[in-house]
Parts: structure tokens; C-alpha cells; sequence
């Protein structure tokens, strides 16, 4: 180098150190207004349920002791059978994109990252699957994707239930949430197989992320609706449980009790404001049963679902850690298989090739 460039370079005056850039101070005032707001309203829906009850206790004092064991622990199992239906359904829309995750990684992923939703906003759990993810090499758009779709997979087939046998509820259930019925044609059309992975491509593109590895079919689709349901057949049997047991009758009580439950969870999902609809679900499953049961009735049959409910879902976060302690190496986009590949080329040419 010559001794001219050497000494522009010397004498050149270095370049002074960006400035840090400002904290997005509005940003984070909104966010901390929009947790205040959570707390509030989900503190005011609380103390109405607690209101509500405290008001009535005598009755509800005596509703609760005619409860039995028998029908609580059948309540539990249908609860239980209920979330194994949603991890069922969202199984199947992670391996339709090309995640085939084994069974006891896939508990894992699922049943702890459902625990998220017991915290203020929606976004804990998609967060939570997202990380845990990562362990079995399952892309972070895929875990996203996946827990939304059935997310949202869940509230349109649970609005629908609910729009067939709302007219069929009586009380004041139609006056108050007749307003679910225009969902139900924006969840049947996004559901189909080209718009969804449509929107699917538009989400990606203005997220600046890749693309999706593998579009959903008709088939994983279809799969994912259909647990959906049973989802919410099973729930319709944990409730159904304590309402017979509370006494109520009649040949239509279990599709009351689907439509019931369907809707309040529905509902508490579109408030989208308490953790795990804390408040409202219980608000607008009384309002639901009004025209089935007595009010006391209700207010027991929702508290004590709301309680067995959370017992299941920190009972299968157990059951997944303590089933996938001795986990293998995970196998990705790849069949659930036991076995070893044999290490011949030939084998190996095969495997490479799928």
C-alpha cells in the first residue's frame, strides 16, 4: 500500500457511533395500557360471577352438596378426552405441513404450550408451541400456523353448533348472542382448503417469513373439523354429566349441553380479553342454560366445569413431561417409525429420496 493511501486512511476521521435508537415509547404505553385494561375487565367479570353467586349462595350452597363423585370424575374424563380431541386436531394440521413429530414430542409441544392462554392475551400460547418447537426441528411458521388454524378451526365449528340450537335454547340465550350467527359464514368460507392457504401465503408475505414448507389439503383440513366436533362432544358430555346429575332432564339435554358449552366458549374467545375467557365463558354459559336449568343450577355447573377444566389441562402437561422424559431423537417430515433405518446405500438412497 503506498504511503499516501496509508496516510488517507490514518488520517481519515473514524466514523461516529450510531445513536441508540429511542425506545418505542408510545409502543410500549399501549402495551401496558392494553395489560391494565385485561386486568380490569377480567377482575370485573370475575366479580360479577362472584356477585352472582354470593347472592344466590343458599341455593347454590344446596346445589353443590347433591353433587356427586361419580358425576364429577365422569365430567373429568369427558373433559380430558376433550383437549386429547383438540391435540388430536392440531396434530394433524402440523404433519399436513410437513412436521411429523412423535407422539410423546407432540404432547409436549401441545399440552405445555396450551398453559399460555392461562396469561393475559392470545399470543402466549402460539409463542410457547413456537419454542418448544424448536426442539424437534418443527419451523417456527409451522407451529404458529398450526396452533392458530386450530384455534380457529374450534370457534368455527363451536359457532356453528351454536347457531343450529341457539333458536333451541330459550331463555334469553337468543336475544343476547344472536349476533354469533354472522361468524358462521365467514368460518366456512376461510376454511376452504384454496383461501386458507391463501390467506395463509398473504400472512407469510407480510410478515416477511418464508413460506409455508407444504400447503394444507382437503384432507388435513377435513381430519382437523373432525376433531373439532368431537371436541365438542366430549365437552358437551362433561357438562351434560352435571346437569344430569343436578337433576335436569329431557331427551334434548345432551345437544343443549353441546350447543351450551360450544357457545360460551365461543364467546369467551371473541372477548378475547380474559385468560382462558375467564369470566365471560362462565357468564354466557349461564345465560345458555338459562332455558335448561334453573340459574343456581347454572352458576354451579359452570364454576365447577371451569374448575375441572383446569385440572385437565394441567393434568395432561404432567402426563407429557413425565411420557417424554426418556423422548428419542425426534424424526422429522419423516413417518412415526420405531425402527432403524438399514445403513446400506440402498436404504440410504431410499430414505434420501422421500
Amino acid at each position: 500500500m503506498s504511503k499516501s493511501g496509508y496516510r488517507a486512511r490514518v488520517s481519515a476521521p473514524a466514523s461516529p457511533p450510531a445513536p441508540p435508537l429511542a425506545p418505542p415509547r408510545a409502543k410500549k404505553r399501549k402495551s401496558v395500557l392494553r395489560r391494565v385494561a385485561e386486568i380490569v375487565i377480567t377482575v370485573a367479570f370475575v366479580g360479577y360471577v362472584a356477585w352472582s353467586v354470593s347472592k344466590r349462595w343458599s341455593e347454590v350452597q344446596g346445589v353443590i352438596g347433591d353433587l356427586s363423585v361419580s358425576a364429577i370424575a365422569l365430567s373429568l374424563v369427558g373433559s380430558l378426552a376433550a383437549v386429547w380431541c383438540s391435540f388430536l386436531g392440531w396434530r394433524v394440521l402440523l404433519a399436513d405441513f410437513g412436521s411429523h413429530v412423535p407422539l410423546t414430542g407432540a404432547m409436549r409441544i401441545f399440552f405445555v404450550g396450551q398453559l399460555g392462554k392461562y396469561l393475559p392475551g392470545k399470543v402466549w400460547p402460539v409463542l410457547t408451541q413456537m419454542r418448544l418447537g424448536k426442539a424437534y426441528q418443527v419451523p417456527g411458521r409451522s407451529s404458529a400456523a398450526a396452533v392458530l388454524i386450530t384455534m380457529f378451526i374450534t370457534l368455527g365449528t363451536g359457532l356453528l353448533l351454536t347457531a343450529v340450537v341457539l333458536p333451541l335454547l330459550g331463555g334469553e340465550a337468543w336475544h343476547k348472542y344472536w349476533w354469533t350467527l354472522f361468524t358462521v359464514p365467514i368460518a366456512l368460507v376461510v376454511l376452504l382448503p384454496p383461501v386458507l392457504n391463501r390467506l395463509l401465503a398473504l400472512a407469510m408475505r407480510l410478515a416477511r417469513r418464508e413460506a409455508m414448507p407444504k400447503p394444507l389439503s382437503a384432507k388435513g383440513i377435513g381430519l382437523a373439523v373432525f376433531w373439532a366436533i368431537a371436541t365438542w362432544l366430549c365437552y358437551g358430555a362433561h357438562l351434560w354429566a352435571l346437569l344430569l346429575d343436578f337433576g335436569a332432564g329431557g331427551s334434548d339435554l345432551i345437544i343443549r349441553s353441546v350447543a351450551a358449552f360450544a357457545g360460551a366458549w365461543s364467546i369467551g374467545f371473541l372477548l378475547a380479553i380474559a385468560p382462558a375467557g375467564l369470566g365471560p365463558r362462565e357468564t354466557a354459559l349461564v345465560v345458555l342454560l338459562a332455558g335448561s336449568v334453573s340459574e343456581p343450577v347454572a352458576l354451579v355447573a359452570a364454576l365447577v366445569s371451569r374448575l375441572l377444566m383446569t385440572v385437565a389441562d394441567l393434568a395432561w402437561p404432567a402426563i407429557a413431561l413425565l411420557t417424554d422424559r426418556k423422548r428419542k431423537r425426534p424424526i422429522v417430515n419423516a413417518p412415526d417409525i420405531d425402527t432403524v433405518p438399514d445403513p446400506t446405500p440402498a436404504a440410504s438412497t431410499a430414505v434420501a429420496s422421500e
